[in-house]
């Protein structure tokens, strides 16, 4: 046997990596295309109403946080608006786990496909990553800017600094939605256990207060929740007055890394036997 063949038979990926690197000019973005607008037809279906429904969504959530909140308290903890208050920290909390959650299913959403060479799990994730950031991008867009016209707001806004909570999130939702992603398709149970282990999540992300007004213990705590720091750029991007000492982009970045690297190394090495179980 030759030194080439012997090495293609001791590489179980090896023909997976030869199709990929022989996929013809742009072969992966019409794949990506595809995908995408096969997930905007069963996510949204074909009419406008699922469009519409994804905008009124949080704007319902919103709405009943502000409402309910308004009743208790004189002020929210920033400005005097409780409506943008809550957009500001339930905006960046709902896109980051949503899209976490889109992910995660990217391989069993898409299994029917990838029994063509020419479509990949990366193909899966990145077109779930990149439709929901679209999709992200226009709601947000439309919520607040629709609060700051319904009640006659300001219309400021630090762009760079919202951009940024945007990316980050998207980008951390891609780490974390990756391992994810091998670990529902591989352990079922982990899927279950990440739902209850994320609940308490919308408490411990600053929705409803800042970071800075937490005692001490709970700040040393909670500052190792990265969605703490995406609300907390989303913040300073919409309240002029607002620093947000705590926030660090360099731990963001960090997470979002290290959870990556181990999702698509596991989901490499692994991917067969996910397509056969």
């Amino acid at each position: 046997m030759s030194t080439s063949k012997l090495r293609d038979a001791q590489s179980p990926l090896s023909s997976d990596f030869h199709t990929v690197r022989k996929r013809p000019r742009f072969q992966m973005l019409r794949t990506v295309g595809a995908l995408m607008l096969r997930e905007m037809a069963t996510t949204y279906g074909r009419s406008v109403g699922g469009y519409l429904w994804a905008v009124l969504e949080p704007i319902a959530g919103i709405a009943f946080l502000s409402l309910i909140f308004s009743m208790v308290l004189t002020t929210p903890g920033l400005g005097t608006n409780f409506p943008l208050f809550y957009a500001s920290g339930f905006m960046p909390f709902a896109m980051t786990l949503g899209t976490i959650g889109k992910i995660a299913q990217s391989v069993r959403f898409s299994r029917p496909f990838m029994a063509y060479p020419c479509v990949t799990f990366m193909d899966a994730i990145i077109a779930r990553l990149l439709l929901a950031l679209l999709t992200n991008l226009f709601i947000l867009a439309v919520v607040l800017l629709g609060i700051m016209f319904i009640f006659g707001l300001p219309v400021w806004m630090d762009l760079p600094y919202i951009v940024a909570s945007t990316v980050l999130g998207m980008f951390l939702a891609m780490g974390i939605g990756s391992l994810n992603c091998y670990l529902m398709t591989s352990i079922p149970v982990y899927e279950q256990l990440w739902s209850i282990a994320t609940r308490p999540m919308f408490l411990m992300s600053g929705v409803f207060f800042t970071f800075d007004i937490m005692p001490k213990l709970a700040q040393d705590i909670l500052w190792y929740n990265p969605i703490i720091h995406l609300v907390g750029l989303m913040r300073r991007g919409l309240y002029p007055v607002y620093h947000g000492d705590y926030i660090s982009i360099p731990y963001i970045l960090l997470v979002s890394a290290i959870t990556l690297f181990f999702g698509l190394l596991l989901l490499n090495r692994h991917f067969k036997t996910l397509m056969e179980s």
